[in-house]
């Protein structure tokens, strides 16, 4: 290996531990355990790509769409079983989605020395962030896209009592539990994974702005109050959600539409922030002016909306 070659991979080595470090206890404070390596791409650098990936297992992919393509910058997750595979969201206005996830399921078929598997592109919820890449899939082979809809959600995971009931959804070998969560959106589901005890909660918990139309905050309050039920009987190592919105500063969050997010909270949250969010949906917040400041979310309530 050439010397100068060897030095630059020593370098890139020594940064990414340096960022490591300087992450673990940002991760530490939030009181979250820390399962990145890298540091999300948070649109600090002239240029960054379009999509960051992570992976949390050889079968677990986090998907980051980049903050300049999108203020949003949503989050989404991959995950596959023997028989099929999930990925979660297809990401905001203005990603290039479907490539990064083309490229990790060919490297996931070679790597177990096959030629194909199903793959279902399922929503946290319905907005307009995490669908904007749907039609990219539609037409993918051995691809099936749910529909936006509560009553789509529901007959495609068997969930006969919406949104009551919290099922199973196995991938093969890999049984998840499906937990509709309206309140943010009507559509709104998380996915717990119990190999990796991590709890993909969407736009109902994540360190940002928790907006909530306040025509349905008793449908959120009683989302949350089911979350917390199943959390207490489920161990959850980490809460991840679809964004980053607050910086490592407890209760300051960035400027709507934020160009860049320098100084990033971590993208895992707590068990105990369930509780956290339970505990404060309680209080009235039934006036959009007045937000309610958590260390690591914000409740944001909102005027009514449709769904």
């Amino acid at each position: 290996m050439p010397k100068a070659t060897a030095r630059l991979r020593r370098g890139a080595a020594a940064a990414v531990l340096a960022i490591a470090a300087c992450l673990a206890p940002a991760a530490a404070a939030s009181g979250a355990p820390h399962l990145f390596a890298e540091r999300w791409i948070d649109g600090t650098l002239p240029q960054e790509p379009v999509t960051q990936v992570q992976a949390l297992d050889a079968d677990s992919f986090v998907i980051r769409q980049s903050v300049q393509t999108n203020f949003e910058a949503p989050f989404l997750y991959l995950l596959f079983g023997r028989d099929r595979a999930l990925l979660l969201d297809t990401g905001a206005q203005g990603g290039v989605i479907r490539p990064t996830v083309d490229r990790l399921v060919a490297r996931w078929l070679a790597a177990h020395h096959r030629d194909d598997i199903p793959l279902v592109v399922a929503h946290s919820h319905s907005h307009g962030d995490h669908v904007a890449a749907d039609a990219a899939f539609r037409d993918r082979a051995h691809t099936t896209v749910i529909g936006l809809r509560p009553g789509d959600v529901a007959a495609f995971f068997g969930v006969a009592r919406w949104p009551k009931d919290i099922v199973r959804f196995d991938l093969g070998g890999r049984a998840l539990r499906i937990i509709p969560t309206p309140g943010h959106q009507a559509a709104a589901i998380m996915v717990y994974d119990p190999r990796l005890r991590v709890l993909l909660s969407g736009d109902t918990l994540y360190p940002g702005r928790l907006y909530v139309p306040v025509n349905f905050m008793d449908a959120n309050r009683a989302s949350v109050d089911r979350v917390a039920r199943f959390a207490q009987r489920h161990p959850v190592r980490a809460v991840l959600g679809a964004h980053i919105e607050m910086t490592v500063r407890p209760g300051v969050d960035y400027a709507h539409k934020a160009p860049a997010h320098p100084d990033e909270h971590p993208l895992e949250l707590p068990a105990s922030a369930i509780t956290e969010l339970r505990a404060g949906l309680k209080a009235p917040l039934d006036n959009p002016d007045k937000p309610q400041v958590h260390d690591h979310f914000i409740i944001v309530p909102v005027p009514p909306r449709p769904d």
